[in-house]
């Protein structure tokens, strides 16, 4: 594979430039000296934002965008195979590597890389942590798949202490990296696009624990099934936290304030304190608890800790407070995973409203159609259900899945859900039937956010 030689920068092209992940990659490879463009399908937030900040961006993926120039390409998951620009570029026999080994490189640049990875609540933790890291003064570079308001994106460019970084399974992902503390917060089913199933996820959390060195150190939700399995033999060190009293980190008296904010006692070597928080939910305090877990690894004071638990208030989409329409209150959320869907929903359910009207886009006919039955019942818990249609992402509609079937379904378990195919339905629906008091929160890791956005005007 080839090896960036972060002492001689080099022209770097993105294939698939706006993503999250891939944007903060750009943007951390410029601020190192390395000359940047890329590519990709739609204009967004995020494009217009590296073109204000010097990167050459293309609209449409063509092969005439692999400029003389260039000297590396890295590409997305998302980017398929046959993609003008990657055949462009092996065409030319140009080194190309994905957004993963670059960011497994990176890494390398840093002598306490933090890799947060888990099946849900990634981008909220890797915030969690963050955020204390950053009102410790320890001037972290922080890699997020999310808005963090308190760096005003998705990329803060540090020191070369501490490199905190998401660490997604998707495709294996995660396998490129070169952490020294792990964290693990959950392992589901999902990705069924590419995993053979759970076992096949469970093997490939296993080998992302191996990476560790010996001076390692492993952060893991200690309520995950068949835990002794996963971690056994492991050279590393190992610390658990979770609901079980066997946890070396686990929250008693445990209870919520009016508006489903957490407070609870940390139970930790006799420790005795109290833990506030200012987001919402059950995941939440476990979120917390691995937060906690690193960064005493890290040395840093507990009141530090607890001060900047209690004024984070969520990156952007995680629960989002979006605005008020007259009494009517919007909120917004990434939730795309049944889990997901039912933790944020319970968490919803605290917070005051009338009635919860929930607007939800799957996302991936794969997944809609793994989790069909699992998505209803998750979703019952709102008291009425919006569907719109399926987000396709890097996907087609190969097997004959849509949002009508999941309709279906919900109105088989006597559910008040409804389906419409354009927002404009949407909005014209909710402002017909939306009471003051109600609670509107649009869902999915689409672009079902500018449902609300466009009720607020904003």
């Amino acid at each position: 594979m080839y090896e960036i030689d972060f002492h001689k920068p080099v022209r770097v092209h993105f294939c698939g430039i706006g993503g999250v992940s891939m944007s903060a990659l750009a943007e951390l490879l410029q601020s190192e000296g390395f000359r940047v463009s890329g590519s990709d399908m739609n204009e967004s937030q995020m494009t217009r934002q590296l073109e204000e900040n010097g990167i050459t961006i293309h609209i449409g993926q063509r092969a005439e965008n692999i400029s003389d120039d260039i000297e590396l390409v890295v590409y997305t998951a998302a980017i398929a195979d046959d993609n003008p620009e990657l055949s462009e570029a092996r065409r030319r026999g140009l080194p190309v590597i994905s957004r993963a080994q670059l960011l497994g490189q990176l890494m390398k640049n840093y002598r306490s890389p933090l890799a947060i990875a888990g099946t849900h609540g990634k981008t909220t933790t890797t915030s969690m942590i963050s955020e204390v890291l950053m009102a410790a003064g320890t001037d972290p570079t922080i890699h997020v798949g999310g808005i963090l308001p308190s760096i005003g994106g998705n990329l803060r460019i540090g020191g070369r202490e501490y490199f905190v970084s998401e660490a997604c399974e998707y495709t294996d992902s995660f396998l490129q990296f070169f952490p020294r503390i792990s964290v693990v917060l959950n392992i589901e089913e999902d990705h069924l696009d590419y995993f053979a199933d759970i076992h096949a996820i469970r093997s490939s959390f296993r080998k992302f624990m191996e990476l560790l060195p010996e001076d390692g150190l492993l952060i893991i939700n200690g309520d995950i099934a068949g835990l002794d399995e996963l971690t056994g033999g492991l050279r590393c060190r190992v610390v658990t936290f979770g609901t079980g009293a066997s946890s070396d980190y686990s929250p008693a008296d445990i209870s919520f304030d009016e508006c489903g904010r957490g407070q609870y006692r940390l139970v930790h070597g006799g420790e005795d304190c109290v833990v506030k928080l200012g987001v919402v939910g059950m995941h939440n305090i476990l979120n917390s608890l691995a937060t906690l877990a690193v960064t005493d690894a890290l040395g840093i004071s507990r009141d530090t800790a607890l001060e900047a638990l209690s004024t984070f208030h969520g990156a952007a989409r995680r629960f989002e407070l979006k605005g008020k329409l007259g009494g009517i209150t919007i909120m917004d959320d990434y939730a795309h995973h049944p889990t997901e869907i039912r933790t944020t929903l319970t968490a919803a359910l605290k917070y005051p409203h009338k009635k919860l009207r929930c607007v939800f886009q799957p996302h991936t006919y794969t997944r809609t159609k793994a989790f069909l039955s699992d998505f209803a019942d998750a979703l019952s818990l709102a008291d009425e259900v919006i569907l719109a249609d399926i987000y396709a992402a890097r996907e087609k509609n190969t097997i004959g899945i849509s949002s009508r079937d999941l309709e279906a379904l919900m109105k088989e378990k006597g559910c008040n859900v409804c389906y419409f195919p354009y927002f404009d339905d949407i909005e014209n629906h909710l402002l017909t039937h939306a009471e003051d008091g109600d609670l509107i929160l649009t869902m999915g890791a689409g672009d079902i956010y500018k449902v609300g956005e466009k009720l607020l005007g904003t």
